[in-house]
């Protein structure tokens, strides 16, 4: 009986879906319709991971890619690209049929067309971001079609000011753009890990320094740090560069200030361990790199952070994990000296 009724419910979906694609096809005149249609595809397609395959099999996918690019109303345009995302982060079918280099170039238009709105651009990276996740391919064509390029150049200047008022509509609006921004450009260089575009990514980190420097905010530490610590994860190349930049001593300098707020909030202790995070991905394999932390005295940081009563055992193993990697080759007699008054109260 279960059978049946899912048999039913499934030859249900693809009825509906059937009337929608007729629907959007004889409502070109009528955004409104077209947006409601659109709406309730992206609503059966993510409470049935099979319907998105069958909407692919009867050409709904690839119509409503051209609507996306053909319509002239910015709320369909919108809404076509949020069920193009949707379709495709359910079913890894649909993601390669829709990772084309002709797609990429589509979205790169709009990303870099002065009439698209906040809204339609975020739509947009969130497709590339879906097109990229877990796709070898996705990420070189994101690479090869110049889209990358126009990721980075948003990461630059779609926040312009480090005074981030997100009670301001406009500037949140922005700062959702920048952030699904950021975790795309994550995607982008990891999982799997791509090292032409982690060489690429690594341009950004003086900008990424700046914001570090300049706001120290989680809504700013948390998509840097992540970005940061995914573009150099296992390249050295990228860990000298951001060296050589002063990327390590930014970190450092932002630790030490969290590190200290964290005695009087709870917030600044868990956004410190972010920081302590990224600053492992930087020398995990560098451990040479751990002396230029000792100028900060980053070890006894380390260890009073470690006695914070409100940190996880997670988020203690990863502090544990960064000391190890701090000591390992800086000089026993020079972490130990680092760390004495600490070690002499306990």
């Amino acid at each position: 009986h279960e059978r049946e009724r899912e048999a039913e419910t499934q030859e249900e979906g693809g009825t509906d879906l059937n009337l929608l694609l007729e629907c959007l096809k004889y409502q070109m005149d009528n955004p409104f319709s077209q947006k409601e249609a659109l709406v309730t595809i992206h609503s059966i397609c993510q409470q049935n991971s099979n319907a998105g395959v069958y909407f692919r099999e009867i050409g709904g996918l690839m119509f409503i890619k051209n609507l996306a690019k053909s319509s002239e109303h910015s709320m369909v345009k919108e809404a076509a690209l949020y069920t193009l995302g949707a379709v495709a982060e359910q079913s890894v079918y649909c993601q390669q049929t829709l990772c084309t280099s002709e797609l990429f170039e589509d979205l790169t238009s709009f990303l870099t067309n002065n009439d698209s709105n906040t809204n339609l651009k975020r739509m947009t990276v969130y497709v590339i971001l879906v097109l990229v996740s877990n796709n070898r391919s996705g990420q070189t064509l994101v690479r090869e079609t110049g889209c990358i390029t126009v990721l980075t150049q948003l990461f630059r200047t779609v926040l312009s000011k480090y005074e981030l008022d997100l009670s301001d509509k406009n500037t949140f609006q922005s700062y959702q753009l920048w952030s699904s921004v950021c975790s795309t450009l994550c995607v982008c260089v990891n999982n799997p890990q791509n090292d032409e575009n982690q060489m690429l990514c690594c341009s950004l980190f003086p900008h990424a320094n700046d914001w570090l420097i300049n706001c120290i905010k989680p809504e700013v530490i948390r998509p840097i740090c992540s970005f940061i610590g995914l573009t150099l994860a296992n390249n050295t190349y990228v860990q000298k560069y951001f060296i050589s930049v002063g990327g390590l001593d930014v970190l450092s300098q932002v630790l030490v200030q969290l590190e200290s707020d964290s005695h009087k909030t709870l917030s600044s202790a868990k956004l410190a361990v972010v920081v302590t995070k990224t600053v492992d991905a930087c020398i995990a394999d560098n451990p040479t790199f751990g002396i230029i932390l000792s100028k900060y005295q980053i070890v006894s940081k380390l260890l009073t952070l470690l006695l914070h009563e409100s940190l996880d055992s997670g988020e203690k193993f990863s502090i544990i994990l960064t000391l190890g990697h701090c000591t390992e080759d800086c000089g026993k007699e020079h972490a130990l000296k680092e760390s004495w008054p600490l070690n002499w109260s306990l």
